[in-house]
Formats: structure tokens, C-alpha cells, sequence
């Protein structure tokens, strides 16, 4: 399913005009340390991009792929799921973007970053690391209110019924301590490793017939759970109406059925097959070199 079907970032003309701008008293201003996205691009002439089902921008580190992702997504206002580095020029560089629908895009469209994975992991850990310090609490105060020094257990009032309720559940001669702990004390989140907790953030994420931008989704997966995204991906194309745009530089991912892929590593950036990447040859010639090893 085709939403987004074309993406024109500014020109270096369009740069230089907005600099020359007499009006423009905030570009002539000299406290800002960064203008940033400006400059990134304005030498490389990135031409107008052009979407399918599928569509990868790769480069590498600091070739403004995720800046390219985070620009889209500005301009369409697509939900996010974590902050991302801007500056004040941000509004004005997006401001001189311009693009091409299919059709509408759907309210749940989402941009998708790493920052947002490890968000989601850090929050399972964070909520387990609370429920393990109660639990802790739950069984000393258990011991302590069987133990034979404990004092009786009086009703004081109405007010006092919630802490006598309690304290009279964990007396209980019919009630473990294992039962006590499972009515009163939620199970923990599934315990995954990072990797399988970043793969079931993207699978939680993504439903039907929505655009989804992800950048560098492969941080936090091993080489098996890369494999996973890809075949999900795939499927969500196939059966379930979604776009995808994606910067990556993992194979797994380069190798998805019917990519269009963007290499910005070349200027101007130009399409390519995921097997003419140097960051896939990388890995190739290397395993070439080693053949021997795996007999």
C-alpha cells in the first residue's frame, strides 16, 4: 500500500535563498551554534525521493539517513514515540519540504527510533525492578505478622478495616505465603532479553494499514531477531496494508523483498541493489575469506 509517494528535501538554492533572505532576521543572527538541519545536505543534491512499498535510505554513520527519516516525519506530523535531536532552524528547514500522497495517511502512522526501543526496555525493567522491591516488602511483613511476637490484631474502626483485612489475610492458616503474594502483588512483565523486548516493541507497534518510519530498527536485535523483523515487515506489506521507510545499514534488512533502496552515501544519492552496498560486501567478502572455517 502506497501513502507517502514522493519526498523533495530543499535544494541548495532553496538553502541559499532562505539565507539571503533579507527578512530573515534569524539567519543573520550569530548566538545560534548550529543551524541544523541546514548545510547538512546542501552540497550533496539529494534528489526528489520516491517511495514504494517499501523504501530504505542506507549510509553510514553521519550521512544523515536518520535525519532524513526525522525530516519526513516532521513534515507529515507522524506520531513519535521519543524525542530527537533539532535545533531552531528544524521548523524552518521542514517548512521548505514538500511531498506527494497516494492517498491520506493514516492517523496511526508512526515514526519508530532506537531511542524509542530502549525506552521500552528500560520501562520493563524499571517496572519489574518495582514489583520485585514490593514483593521483597510483602514477604518481611508477612514473616512479621506470623511471627509469635506479633501483636493481636484488633479492629480499631472503620478506618482501620483496610490494614486488619490485610493483616487478618496474611494470618490466614488456609492462605500460603506464595498465595498471599500472588492476590496481592501483579506478575511480572514477561522476563526477554533486550533483543526480544526491542522485537516485540516493533510487532506491539505496527498494525494495519498505517506508514510506518523506522530508523536503524535493527540496534538492540541480534542477527535471528533482524531476520524475525524482516519477515514481519514483509508480511505487513503483503497482507496488512503498510508503507515502510527505513534507514539501515543491516543485511538483514537490505535484503528486504522488493526494497527500494537510496544510497546516501553517494552524491547525489542514487538507487541501488542491496547487493552493491559496501556495507553488505563487507560482510560477504569476509565470510568468502573464512569459507574454509565453516567445514
Amino acid at each position: 500500500m502506497i501513502y507517502l509517494q514522493s519526498f523533495q528535501m530543499p535544494t541548495r538554492y532553496d538553502e541559499e535563498n532562505y539565507f539571503a533572505n533579507p527578512g530573515n532576521f534569524k539567519a543573520k543572527r550569530t548566538c545560534y551554534t548550529t543551524k541544523y538541519p541546514f548545510d547538512l545536505f546542501r552540497y550533496r543534491e539529494l534528489p526528489e525521493f520516491y517511495f514504494t512499498d517499501i523504501t530504505i535510505f542506507c549510509g553510514n554513520n553521519g550521512s544523515g539517513k536518520s535525519s532524513i527519516l526525522n525530516v519526513i516525519a516532521e513534515k507529515l506530523k507522524l506520531e513519535r514515540n521519543a524525542p530527537f535531536n533539532r535545533s531552531d532552524f528544524f521548523e524552518d528547514y521542514v517548512e521548505l519540504c514538500d511531498y506527494q500522497l497516494d492517498r491520506a495517511i493514516p492517523k496511526e502512522s508512526k515514526i519508530i527510533t532506537s531511542d524509542g526501543v530502549f525506552e521500552r526496555v528500560l520501562d520493563i525493567r524499571r517496572i519489574n525492578d518495582g514489583i520485585d522491591s514490593k514483593r521483597s516488602d510483602l514477604i518481611d511483613e508477612y514473616i512479621a505478622e506470623n511471627s509469635p511476637n506479633a501483636r493481636p490484631n484488633l479492629l480499631q474502626g472503620m478506618d482501620d478495616y483496610d490494614r486488619w483485612k490485610r493483616v487478618s489475610d496474611m494470618r490466614n492458616k488456609n492462605r500460603s505465603q506464595s498465595r498471599f503474594l500472588k492476590e496481592n502483588l501483579m506478575r511480572n512483565i514477561q522476563e526477554r532479553s533486550n533483543g526480544e523486548s526491542a522485537l516485540s516493541y516493533f510487532v506491539d507497534s505496527i498494525q494495519e494499514n498505517a506508514l510506518y518510519l523506522l530508523d536503524e530498527p535493527e540496534n538492540s536485535l541480534s542477527p535471528q531477531n533482524q531476520l524475525q523483523l524482516k519477515y514481519f515487515i514483509e508480511d505487513s506489506v503483503r497482507n496488512f496494508g503498510c508503507q515502510f521507510v527505513i534507514s539501515t545499514h543491516s543485511p538483514f534488512l537490505l535484503s528486504l523483498r522488493g526494497a527500494h533502496i537510496y544510497n546516501i552515501d553517494e552524491t547525489p544519492p542514487e538507487e541501488c541493489k542491496w547487493t552493491e552496498l559496501d556495507c553488505v560486501k563487507v560482510y560477504h567478502d569476509f565470510f568468502a575469506e573464512q569459507s574454509d572455517k565453516f567445514h
